[in-house]
Protein backbone atom coordinates (compact mmCIF):
# COMPACT_ATOMS: atom_id res chain seq x y z
CA UNK A 1 0.00 0.00 0.00
CA UNK A 2 1.44 3.35 -0.77
CA UNK A 3 2.40 6.02 1.86
CA UNK A 4 -0.37 8.15 0.48
CA UNK A 5 -3.20 5.52 0.66
CA UNK A 6 -2.08 4.89 4.68
CA UNK A 7 -2.24 8.83 5.14
CA UNK A 8 -5.62 8.55 3.63
CA UNK A 9 -6.96 5.51 5.02
CA UNK A 10 -5.85 7.44 8.67
CA UNK A 11 -8.26 10.01 7.99
CA UNK A 12 -11.13 8.35 6.65
CA UNK A 13 -10.54 4.95 8.55
CA UNK A 14 -11.56 1.24 7.58
CA UNK A 15 -15.17 1.71 6.04
CA UNK A 16 -13.50 4.93 4.02
CA UNK A 17 -11.28 3.13 2.00
CA UNK A 18 -11.74 0.27 -0.26
CA UNK A 19 -8.17 -0.83 -2.90
CA UNK A 20 -7.70 -3.72 -4.93
CA UNK A 21 -10.98 -6.15 -5.78
CA UNK A 22 -13.19 -3.95 -3.54
CA UNK A 23 -12.36 -1.03 -5.42
CA UNK A 24 -13.58 -2.41 -9.32
CA UNK A 25 -17.03 -0.79 -9.03
CA UNK A 26 -16.23 2.68 -8.98
CA UNK A 27 -14.05 2.12 -11.89
CA UNK A 28 -16.57 1.41 -14.75
CA UNK A 29 -19.14 3.78 -16.17
CA UNK A 30 -23.09 2.61 -15.86
CA UNK A 31 -23.15 2.02 -19.33
CA UNK A 32 -20.32 0.18 -19.31
CA UNK A 33 -18.72 2.32 -21.84
CA UNK A 34 -15.84 3.66 -19.83
CA UNK A 35 -13.24 1.05 -17.64
CA UNK A 36 -10.63 2.20 -15.26
CA UNK A 37 -8.40 1.32 -12.54
CA UNK A 38 -8.28 3.37 -9.22
CA UNK A 39 -5.44 3.71 -6.74
CA UNK A 40 -8.37 3.75 -3.91
CA UNK A 41 -12.14 4.54 -3.73
CA UNK A 42 -11.74 7.20 -0.56
CA UNK A 43 -15.50 7.61 1.19
CA UNK A 44 -15.14 10.56 3.61
CA UNK A 45 -17.89 10.86 6.27
CA UNK A 46 -17.70 14.62 6.38
CA UNK A 47 -16.73 17.74 4.77
CA UNK A 48 -13.59 17.77 7.26
CA UNK A 49 -12.46 14.33 5.61
CA UNK A 50 -12.93 16.00 2.32
CA UNK A 51 -10.77 18.57 2.86
CA UNK A 52 -7.87 16.76 4.25
CA UNK A 53 -7.90 13.77 1.57
CA UNK A 54 -7.69 16.32 -1.07
CA UNK A 55 -4.91 18.63 0.76
CA UNK A 56 -2.84 14.99 0.85
CA UNK A 57 -3.52 14.77 -2.89
CA UNK A 58 -2.59 18.44 -3.69
CA UNK A 59 0.49 17.57 -1.64
CA UNK A 60 1.67 14.53 -3.44
CA UNK A 61 0.27 15.69 -6.87
CA UNK A 62 -2.19 12.89 -7.06
CA UNK A 63 -5.46 13.40 -9.34
CA UNK A 64 -9.09 13.11 -7.60
CA UNK A 65 -12.28 11.55 -9.55
CA UNK A 66 -15.21 12.77 -7.54
CA UNK A 67 -17.77 10.06 -8.07
CA UNK A 68 -21.76 10.50 -7.05
CA UNK A 69 -24.20 7.69 -7.11
CA UNK A 70 -22.41 6.55 -11.12
CA UNK A 71 -25.61 6.93 -13.38
CA UNK A 72 -24.05 9.36 -15.59
CA UNK A 73 -24.02 8.78 -19.46
CA UNK A 74 -20.46 10.36 -20.24
CA UNK A 75 -17.80 8.67 -18.66
CA UNK A 76 -17.42 11.83 -16.37
CA UNK A 77 -17.41 9.53 -13.15
CA UNK A 78 -15.01 7.02 -14.68
CA UNK A 79 -11.41 7.17 -13.41
CA UNK A 80 -8.54 6.47 -16.53
CA UNK A 81 -6.34 3.08 -16.27
CA UNK A 82 -3.24 4.47 -14.93
CA UNK A 83 -4.25 3.00 -11.25
CA UNK A 84 -2.72 6.48 -10.22
CA UNK A 85 -5.94 8.34 -9.62
CA UNK A 86 -8.77 8.71 -6.22
CA UNK A 87 -12.19 7.64 -6.84
CA UNK A 88 -13.59 10.18 -4.09
CA UNK A 89 -17.08 8.73 -3.18
CA UNK A 90 -19.61 10.69 -1.36
CA UNK A 91 -22.09 8.37 -0.51
CA UNK A 92 -21.14 8.21 3.18
CA UNK A 93 -22.38 12.05 3.23
CA UNK A 94 -25.72 11.85 3.01
CA UNK A 95 -27.59 13.41 5.60
CA UNK A 96 -30.11 16.34 5.23
CA UNK A 97 -28.25 19.13 7.38
CA UNK A 98 -31.51 21.11 7.62
CA UNK A 99 -34.81 22.39 6.44
CA UNK A 100 -36.77 25.43 6.85
CA UNK A 101 -40.54 25.62 5.82
CA UNK A 102 -40.23 29.64 6.35
CA UNK A 103 -37.78 29.91 4.19
CA UNK A 104 -38.58 26.95 1.93
CA UNK A 105 -35.04 25.89 1.94
CA UNK A 106 -33.45 22.73 2.60
CA UNK A 107 -29.80 22.02 3.20
CA UNK A 108 -28.48 18.14 1.95
CA UNK A 109 -25.13 16.36 1.80
CA UNK A 110 -23.77 15.99 -1.71
CA UNK A 111 -24.49 11.92 -0.97
CA UNK A 112 -28.22 12.01 -0.70
CA UNK A 113 -29.88 10.06 -3.06
CA UNK A 114 -32.14 12.31 -4.93
CA UNK A 115 -35.33 9.92 -3.98
CA UNK A 116 -33.90 10.59 -0.12
CA UNK A 117 -34.15 14.55 -0.86
CA UNK A 118 -37.24 14.12 -2.14
CA UNK A 119 -38.91 12.25 0.81
CA UNK A 120 -37.56 14.52 3.31
CA UNK A 121 -38.89 17.50 1.52
CA UNK A 122 -42.25 16.04 1.62
CA UNK A 123 -42.03 15.06 5.63
CA UNK A 124 -41.61 18.49 6.01
CA UNK A 125 -44.68 19.22 3.35
CA UNK A 126 -42.47 20.17 0.81
CA UNK A 127 -42.08 19.65 -2.52
CA UNK A 128 -38.60 19.24 -4.20
CA UNK A 129 -39.31 18.64 -7.73
CA UNK A 130 -36.19 17.80 -9.18
CA UNK A 131 -37.48 14.16 -10.93
CA UNK A 132 -35.52 12.23 -13.42
CA UNK A 133 -35.38 7.99 -14.01
CA UNK A 134 -32.71 7.25 -12.18
CA UNK A 135 -33.19 9.18 -8.87
CA UNK A 136 -33.48 5.88 -6.78
CA UNK A 137 -29.80 6.37 -7.39
CA UNK A 138 -28.61 9.14 -8.23
CA UNK A 139 -27.19 11.94 -5.81
CA UNK A 140 -27.67 15.48 -5.14
CA UNK A 141 -23.98 15.93 -5.82
CA UNK A 142 -23.89 14.56 -9.40
CA UNK A 143 -27.04 15.97 -9.74
CA UNK A 144 -25.87 19.15 -9.16
CA UNK A 145 -22.01 18.68 -11.19
CA UNK A 146 -24.19 18.17 -14.22
CA UNK A 147 -26.70 20.23 -13.90
CA UNK A 148 -29.33 17.44 -14.17
CA UNK A 149 -32.56 19.01 -15.85
CA UNK A 150 -35.27 15.83 -15.78
CA UNK A 151 -39.22 15.97 -16.27
CA UNK A 152 -40.35 18.92 -14.43
CA UNK A 153 -37.75 21.84 -15.98
CA UNK A 154 -40.98 23.24 -17.62
CA UNK A 155 -41.99 24.77 -14.44
CA UNK A 156 -39.71 24.23 -11.80
CA UNK A 157 -35.88 25.17 -13.57
CA UNK A 158 -32.83 22.45 -14.06
CA UNK A 159 -30.56 22.06 -11.06
CA UNK A 160 -29.11 25.49 -11.58
CA UNK A 161 -32.47 27.45 -10.87
CA UNK A 162 -33.29 24.87 -7.61
CA UNK A 163 -29.88 26.31 -6.09
CA UNK A 164 -29.14 28.68 -4.00
CA UNK A 165 -25.82 27.70 -1.74
CA UNK A 166 -23.22 25.42 -2.29
CA UNK A 167 -20.22 23.67 0.42
CA UNK A 168 -17.25 23.25 -1.62
CA UNK A 169 -13.91 21.97 -1.24
CA UNK A 170 -11.58 23.34 -3.61
CA UNK A 171 -8.29 21.84 -5.20
CA UNK A 172 -5.86 22.89 -2.23
CA UNK A 173 -8.20 21.44 0.10
CA UNK A 174 -9.60 25.14 1.45
CA UNK A 175 -13.23 24.45 2.34
CA UNK A 176 -15.59 27.33 0.55
CA UNK A 177 -18.69 27.82 2.81
CA UNK A 178 -21.26 29.71 0.49
CA UNK A 179 -24.44 27.65 2.35
CA UNK A 180 -26.47 30.66 1.97
CA UNK A 181 -30.71 30.02 1.82
CA UNK A 182 -30.87 33.84 0.13
CA UNK A 183 -33.01 34.90 -3.35
CA UNK A 184 -31.05 38.03 -3.41
CA UNK A 185 -27.51 38.26 -2.86
CA UNK A 186 -25.81 41.50 -4.88
CA UNK A 187 -22.13 40.92 -3.64
CA UNK A 188 -20.08 40.27 -6.54
CA UNK A 189 -19.45 37.18 -8.94
CA UNK A 190 -21.56 34.23 -7.87
CA UNK A 191 -19.53 31.71 -7.20
CA UNK A 192 -21.68 29.10 -7.30
CA UNK A 193 -22.68 28.64 -10.76
CA UNK A 194 -18.95 27.83 -11.58
CA UNK A 195 -18.90 24.23 -10.15
CA UNK A 196 -23.01 23.38 -11.03
CA UNK A 197 -22.37 22.11 -14.11
CA UNK A 198 -18.56 21.93 -13.87
CA UNK A 199 -18.71 17.81 -13.08
CA UNK A 200 -16.43 18.23 -10.20
CA UNK A 201 -13.37 19.58 -12.48
CA UNK A 202 -13.14 23.07 -10.54
CA UNK A 203 -13.93 21.28 -6.79
CA UNK A 204 -15.93 18.91 -5.18
CA UNK A 205 -19.30 19.95 -4.18
CA UNK A 206 -20.26 18.64 -0.47
CA UNK A 207 -23.29 20.27 0.34
CA UNK A 208 -26.20 22.69 -1.00
CA UNK A 209 -29.16 25.28 0.04
CA UNK A 210 -31.87 23.89 -2.36
CA UNK A 211 -35.52 25.46 -3.05
CA UNK A 212 -38.54 23.92 -1.75
CA UNK A 213 -41.89 24.77 -2.95
CA UNK A 214 -45.44 24.21 -1.18
CA UNK A 215 -46.37 20.45 -1.63
CA UNK A 216 -49.36 20.41 -4.38
CA UNK A 217 -52.76 19.32 -3.50
CA UNK A 218 -52.63 17.36 -6.96
CA UNK A 219 -51.07 16.04 -9.59
CA UNK A 220 -53.03 14.28 -12.82
CA UNK A 221 -51.19 13.22 -16.09
CA UNK A 222 -52.53 12.43 -19.12
CA UNK A 223 -51.28 10.87 -22.36
CA UNK A 224 -52.30 12.35 -25.47
CA UNK A 225 -51.75 11.08 -29.47
CA UNK A 226 -50.51 13.02 -32.58
CA UNK A 227 -49.14 12.72 -35.77
CA UNK A 228 -46.28 14.55 -35.63
CA UNK A 229 -43.88 16.76 -33.42
CA UNK A 230 -44.73 19.90 -35.15
CA UNK A 231 -48.28 19.48 -33.72
CA UNK A 232 -46.71 18.68 -30.04
CA UNK A 233 -45.55 21.87 -30.45
CA UNK A 234 -48.86 23.58 -30.96
CA UNK A 235 -50.26 21.82 -28.23
CA UNK A 236 -47.68 22.40 -26.05
CA UNK A 237 -48.92 26.54 -27.11
CA UNK A 238 -52.00 25.57 -26.11
CA UNK A 239 -51.95 23.91 -23.32
CA UNK A 240 -49.88 26.73 -21.88
CA UNK A 241 -52.75 29.69 -22.31
CA UNK A 242 -55.05 27.67 -20.90
CA UNK A 243 -53.38 25.71 -17.96
CA UNK A 244 -51.05 28.48 -17.07
CA UNK A 245 -48.20 27.43 -14.26
CA UNK A 246 -49.89 24.39 -13.31
CA UNK A 247 -48.65 22.98 -16.43
CA UNK A 248 -45.08 20.96 -14.75
CA UNK A 249 -44.29 18.43 -17.50
CA UNK A 250 -44.60 17.86 -21.58
CA UNK A 251 -42.98 14.95 -22.48
CA UNK A 252 -42.89 13.95 -26.01
CA UNK A 253 -41.98 10.04 -26.92
CA UNK A 254 -43.03 8.54 -30.53
CA UNK A 255 -44.61 4.86 -30.89
CA UNK A 256 -41.17 3.00 -31.80
CA UNK A 257 -40.67 4.41 -28.09
CA UNK A 258 -43.93 2.83 -26.87
CA UNK A 259 -43.17 -0.21 -28.85
CA UNK A 260 -39.70 -0.73 -26.95
CA UNK A 261 -41.37 -0.48 -23.56
CA UNK A 262 -44.17 -2.74 -23.87
CA UNK A 263 -41.59 -5.34 -25.50
CA UNK A 264 -39.12 -5.11 -22.49
CA UNK A 265 -41.69 -4.06 -19.83
CA UNK A 266 -44.30 -6.76 -20.33
CA UNK A 267 -46.52 -5.55 -17.60
CA UNK A 268 -46.76 -2.18 -19.48
CA UNK A 269 -50.48 -1.59 -20.55
CA UNK A 270 -50.54 0.70 -23.88
CA UNK A 271 -52.48 3.71 -22.99
CA UNK A 272 -54.44 4.05 -25.32
CA UNK A 273 -56.75 1.70 -27.88
CA UNK A 274 -55.04 2.07 -30.95
CA UNK A 275 -51.50 2.86 -31.95
CA UNK A 276 -50.65 6.02 -32.94
CA UNK A 277 -47.24 7.99 -34.61
CA UNK A 278 -46.63 10.39 -31.81
CA UNK A 279 -47.68 10.71 -27.85
CA UNK A 280 -47.21 13.40 -25.16
CA UNK A 281 -47.68 13.01 -21.62
CA UNK A 282 -48.65 16.27 -20.06
CA UNK A 283 -48.64 16.78 -16.41
CA UNK A 284 -50.63 19.40 -14.16
CA UNK A 285 -50.05 19.99 -10.64
CA UNK A 286 -52.76 22.04 -8.34
CA UNK A 287 -52.68 23.55 -5.00
CA UNK A 288 -56.60 23.52 -4.99
CA UNK A 289 -57.75 19.95 -5.55
CA UNK A 290 -57.45 16.68 -7.47
CA UNK A 291 -60.97 17.55 -9.05
CA UNK A 292 -59.95 20.75 -10.50
CA UNK A 293 -57.07 19.90 -12.11
CA UNK A 294 -58.45 16.80 -13.64
CA UNK A 295 -61.27 19.17 -14.71
CA UNK A 296 -58.92 21.43 -15.94
CA UNK A 297 -56.45 19.11 -17.86
CA UNK A 298 -59.83 17.28 -19.28
CA UNK A 299 -61.32 20.60 -20.81
CA UNK A 300 -58.18 21.66 -22.18
CA UNK A 301 -57.64 18.19 -23.76
CA UNK A 302 -61.11 18.18 -25.32
CA UNK A 303 -60.85 21.53 -27.33
CA UNK A 304 -57.17 20.39 -28.15
CA UNK A 305 -59.59 16.85 -30.02
CA UNK A 306 -61.71 19.03 -30.99
CA UNK A 307 -59.99 21.64 -33.19
CA UNK A 308 -57.99 18.59 -34.30
CA UNK A 309 -54.64 19.00 -32.56
CA UNK A 310 -54.89 15.33 -30.58
CA UNK A 311 -55.98 12.24 -32.04
CA UNK A 312 -57.38 10.43 -28.46
CA UNK A 313 -56.49 10.99 -25.00
CA UNK A 314 -56.19 9.80 -21.77
CA UNK A 315 -56.45 10.94 -17.99
CA UNK A 316 -54.75 9.73 -15.24
CA UNK A 317 -57.52 8.98 -12.35
CA UNK A 318 -56.02 7.24 -9.37
CA UNK A 319 -52.64 6.93 -8.36
CA UNK A 320 -51.68 3.95 -9.83
CA UNK A 321 -52.54 5.10 -13.14
CA UNK A 322 -50.56 8.35 -12.30
CA UNK A 323 -47.27 6.17 -12.43
CA UNK A 324 -48.29 3.50 -15.27
CA UNK A 325 -48.28 6.63 -17.41
CA UNK A 326 -45.18 8.26 -16.31
CA UNK A 327 -43.64 4.37 -16.24
CA UNK A 328 -44.42 4.20 -19.94
CA UNK A 329 -41.98 7.50 -20.57
CA UNK A 330 -39.42 6.86 -17.98
CA UNK A 331 -39.26 3.16 -18.90
CA UNK A 332 -37.56 4.22 -22.57
CA UNK A 333 -34.33 4.48 -22.24
CA UNK A 334 -33.79 0.98 -20.38
CA UNK A 335 -36.07 -0.65 -22.74
CA UNK A 336 -33.94 0.59 -25.46
CA UNK A 337 -30.55 -0.63 -23.55
CA UNK A 338 -32.25 -3.64 -23.23
CA UNK A 339 -32.71 -3.92 -27.20
CA UNK A 340 -29.17 -3.27 -27.24
CA UNK A 341 -26.25 -0.88 -27.80
CA UNK A 342 -26.89 2.33 -29.17
CA UNK A 343 -25.42 6.14 -29.52
CA UNK A 344 -27.34 8.36 -27.34
CA UNK A 345 -27.77 11.97 -27.85
CA UNK A 346 -29.13 14.74 -25.60
CA UNK A 347 -29.26 17.95 -27.17
CA UNK A 348 -31.05 20.84 -26.83
CA UNK A 349 -32.08 23.63 -29.87
CA UNK A 350 -34.86 26.55 -29.54
CA UNK A 351 -38.18 24.73 -28.66
CA UNK A 352 -40.08 26.67 -31.66
CA UNK A 353 -37.58 24.76 -34.19
CA UNK A 354 -37.50 21.45 -32.04
CA UNK A 355 -40.29 19.34 -35.05
CA UNK A 356 -37.91 21.05 -37.94
CA UNK A 357 -34.72 19.58 -36.22
CA UNK A 358 -36.33 16.35 -35.71
CA UNK A 359 -37.48 15.67 -39.31
CA UNK A 360 -34.10 17.64 -41.10
CA UNK A 361 -31.79 15.41 -38.82
CA UNK A 362 -34.27 12.48 -38.97
CA UNK A 363 -33.87 12.67 -43.25
CA UNK A 364 -29.74 13.39 -43.04
CA UNK A 365 -29.45 10.22 -40.85
CA UNK A 366 -31.48 7.92 -42.79
CA UNK A 367 -29.88 9.41 -46.05
CA UNK A 368 -25.95 8.31 -44.75
CA UNK A 369 -27.41 5.45 -42.60
CA UNK A 370 -30.38 3.45 -44.27
CA UNK A 371 -32.47 1.74 -42.19
CA UNK A 372 -31.45 3.17 -39.31
CA UNK A 373 -34.06 3.64 -36.16
CA UNK A 374 -34.44 6.88 -33.66
CA UNK A 375 -35.57 6.46 -30.69
CA UNK A 376 -36.67 10.00 -29.95
CA UNK A 377 -37.98 11.32 -27.13
CA UNK A 378 -37.40 13.76 -24.21
CA UNK A 379 -38.71 17.37 -22.57
CA UNK A 380 -40.58 19.10 -25.26
CA UNK A 381 -41.43 21.87 -23.09
CA UNK A 382 -37.85 22.78 -22.47
CA UNK A 383 -36.28 22.29 -26.03
CA UNK A 384 -34.30 18.88 -24.58
CA UNK A 385 -34.63 15.94 -26.77
CA UNK A 386 -32.98 12.57 -26.55
CA UNK A 387 -32.44 11.81 -29.88
CA UNK A 388 -30.82 8.07 -29.87
CA UNK A 389 -29.87 6.06 -32.96
CA UNK A 390 -30.58 2.18 -33.02
CA UNK A 391 -28.94 0.48 -35.67
CA UNK A 392 -31.18 -1.25 -38.84
CA UNK A 393 -32.82 -4.45 -38.22
CA UNK A 394 -30.68 -7.09 -38.65
CA UNK A 395 -27.26 -5.31 -38.09
CA UNK A 396 -25.15 -6.16 -35.43
CA UNK A 397 -25.25 -3.73 -32.98
CA UNK A 398 -21.64 -3.54 -32.05
CA UNK A 399 -20.63 -3.18 -35.60
CA UNK A 400 -23.24 -0.22 -35.55
CA UNK A 401 -21.93 1.07 -32.32
CA UNK A 402 -18.06 1.51 -33.80
CA UNK A 403 -19.61 4.59 -36.07
CA UNK A 404 -20.66 6.16 -33.24
CA UNK A 405 -18.28 9.14 -34.27
CA UNK A 406 -19.74 9.58 -37.72
CA UNK A 407 -23.31 9.35 -36.25
CA UNK A 408 -22.32 11.71 -33.85
CA UNK A 409 -21.08 14.50 -36.21
CA UNK A 410 -24.40 14.34 -38.59
CA UNK A 411 -26.51 14.85 -35.30
CA UNK A 412 -24.24 17.44 -33.92
CA UNK A 413 -23.61 19.09 -36.54
CA UNK A 414 -27.32 19.50 -37.45
CA UNK A 415 -28.09 20.86 -33.80
CA UNK A 416 -25.25 23.50 -34.26
CA UNK A 417 -27.09 24.67 -37.50
CA UNK A 418 -30.47 25.04 -35.64
CA UNK A 419 -28.22 26.86 -32.98
CA UNK A 420 -28.35 24.19 -29.98
CA UNK A 421 -26.21 22.67 -27.59
CA UNK A 422 -25.05 18.79 -28.27
CA UNK A 423 -25.54 18.33 -24.16
CA UNK A 424 -28.40 19.67 -22.31
CA UNK A 425 -28.47 17.76 -19.13
CA UNK A 426 -25.64 14.79 -19.34
CA UNK A 427 -22.80 16.84 -19.13
CA UNK A 428 -19.70 16.47 -21.42
CA UNK A 429 -17.69 13.91 -19.43
CA UNK A 430 -15.02 12.28 -21.77
CA UNK A 431 -17.29 11.41 -23.95
CA UNK A 432 -17.60 15.00 -25.47
CA UNK A 433 -14.54 16.87 -24.10
CA UNK A 434 -13.32 16.54 -27.57
CA UNK A 435 -16.57 17.02 -29.76
CA UNK A 436 -17.32 20.33 -27.88
CA UNK A 437 -14.16 21.95 -29.53
CA UNK A 438 -15.81 22.03 -32.96
CA UNK A 439 -19.23 23.53 -31.63
CA UNK A 440 -17.73 26.13 -28.86
CA UNK A 441 -15.93 29.32 -30.06
CA UNK A 442 -12.38 29.83 -29.35
CA UNK A 443 -12.81 32.34 -27.38
CA UNK A 444 -15.72 30.44 -24.75
CA UNK A 445 -12.99 27.58 -24.83
CA UNK A 446 -10.17 29.86 -24.13
CA UNK A 447 -12.49 31.91 -21.08
CA UNK A 448 -13.01 28.10 -19.85
CA UNK A 449 -9.57 27.29 -19.60
CA UNK A 450 -8.76 30.28 -17.54
CA UNK A 451 -11.07 29.54 -15.02
CA UNK A 452 -10.07 25.63 -14.97
CA UNK A 453 -6.48 27.20 -14.15
CA UNK A 454 -7.25 29.69 -11.49
CA UNK A 455 -9.31 27.12 -9.32
CA UNK A 456 -7.62 24.04 -9.89
CA UNK A 457 -3.59 25.14 -11.21
CA UNK A 458 -2.37 21.58 -11.44
CA UNK A 459 -4.98 20.03 -13.03
CA UNK A 460 -6.00 17.46 -9.95
CA UNK A 461 -9.76 17.69 -10.12
CA UNK A 462 -11.21 15.34 -12.67
CA UNK A 463 -8.95 14.96 -15.15
CA UNK A 464 -9.41 14.53 -18.50
CA UNK A 465 -13.50 15.77 -18.18
CA UNK A 466 -14.84 18.48 -19.59
CA UNK A 467 -11.64 20.17 -20.73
Amino acid sequence: MSVLVEQIGAVVGKQGLLTGADAKPWSTDWRKRYFGEALAVVRPSSTEEVSKVVRLCAQSGTAIVPQGGNTGLCGGATPDASGSQIVLSLSRMNRVRAIDTLNNTLTVEAGCVLTSVQQAAEAAGRLFPLSLAAEGTAQIGGNLSTNAGGTAVLRYGNTRELTLGLEVVLANGDVWDGLRGLRKDNTGYDMKHLFIGAEGSLGIITAAVMKLFPWPKARVTAIAALNDPQTALELLGYAQERLGSRLTGFELFSDLCLALVLKHYPASVPPLPSRYPQYVLIEISDLESEEGARASLEGMLAGALESGLILDAAVSQSLAQFKAMWALRDNVSEAQAHEGPNIKHDVTVPISRMAEFITVTDEALAKAFPGMRNVTFGHLGDGNLHYNVSPPEGVPHADFVRRTEEVNRVVHDSVARFNGSISAEHGLGQYKREEITRYKSPVEMQMMRAVKKALDPHGLMNPGKVL
